[in-house]
């Protein structure tokens, strides 16, 4: 899963957060941030857009075990470290613990790029090998991107990407992929020159967005709009799923707008972990009304409650 990128990138920092952060605490300070910089909560700012992307990188790397043990291990070896050419040594001393004993390999900022992968991504050249004390000489790793569905996230599948040269390389997507999220594929990468193991394919997935669903960890969240008698005098209503039937849920008399009506394990499966379906009550607000409900309105406001809803705030504004 490393990456050279790591080596420039403090993703405590990012975060906030200390080397040492438990799993719970980094999940609490990522939700904080997330919440804070979330494109939906900054329409039009670039600078938001891009810290989001910065904090959901290095949540991703951070919140997998294997990917932060691996991140640790490549920053222990110094900041700005690099990996020498073919037969200029190698630098750092750590490479074959941080890769798993895959041998030497060349990390360069170059690219060399293939050309027509499906779904708009590139491959790249990193990792490439060289030969050590006449061993074999691992391939070459290559990097590509992709973009999927949101339910094909959630759900799992198998995408194929198309190479420059006619190959076609099937890759597993594991249910649960966040955006962002790297993969990689076991010897799917550049084959060796002689006899040695192929490379690996690095993917990195892009998530599009759905029309209805938002995730939020493991949690599905969909905003389901309410009318003004439902929420007053309660009512059970249908509310729906990601891939499936829509459930009902009942509506307490008084609901007021933001409730969150939870359903349990209809959320993202991913590894032992399932989440909920958050259903967040939306009051709907009739655009027109004819004469008559217009009436009935004045008549309810004449008996109804006779309170401000504002008196609360504006005495808390005040101080």
């Amino acid at each position: 899963m490393a990456s050279q990128d790591w080596f420039d990138k403090d993703f405590y920092k990012v975060l906030g957060v200390s080397k040492d952060v438990t799993d719970a605490e980094l999940k609490k300070v990522y939700r904080k941030l997330a919440r804070k910089h979330h494109p939906d909560s900054n329409p039009g700012d670039a600078a938001s857009e891009a810290k989001f992307k910065e904090i959901s990188e290095a949540y991703s790397v951070l919140n997998d075990p294997e990917q932060r043990a691996e991140y640790d291990q490549m920053r222990a070896m110094g900041a700005g470290a690099r990996f020498t050419a073919p037969g200029g040594g190698r630098a750092g001393g750590g490479f074959e613990d941080v890769f798993r004993g895959r041998g030497g390999g060349q990390q360069g900022g170059f690219e060399d790029m293939f050309s027509g992968l499906f779904g708009g991504g590139g491959f790249g050249q990193s990792g490439g090998g060289f030969r050590g004390f006449g061993g074999p000489t691992p391939g070459q790793d290559v990097t590509a991107t992709t973009t999927i569905d949101f339910i094909t996230a959630v759900q799992g599948d198998t995408v194929s990407l198309q190479t420059g040269d006619g190959r076609t390389i099937k890759v597993k997507i594991p249910a649960g992929v966040a955006d962002g999220k790297k993969i990689r594929a076991r010897g799917k990468g550049r084959p060796s020159p002689d006899g040695g193991t192929a490379g690996d394919l690095v993917l990195t997935v892009n998530v599009r967005k759905h029309p209805v669903f938002e995730r939020e960890g493991n949690n599905l969240r969909v905003t389901v709009p309410v009318t003004f008698v439902e929420a007053a005098l309660g009512a059970t209503i249908e509310v729906p799923t990601l891939g499936g039937d829509p459930v009902k849920l009942r509506v307490a008399p008084g609901t007021p707008a933001g409730r969150i009506l939870r359903v349990k394990g209809r959320g993202v499966t991913s590894g032992s972990a399932t989440g909920d379906l958050l259903a967040i009550v939306q009051i709907a607000v009739p655009g027109h009304l004819s004469a008559e409900a217009a009436e009935a309105l004045r008549a309810f406001e004449a008996v109804g409650p006779n309170e401000n809803p504002r008196a609360d705030l504006l005495a808390r504004a005040r101080g």
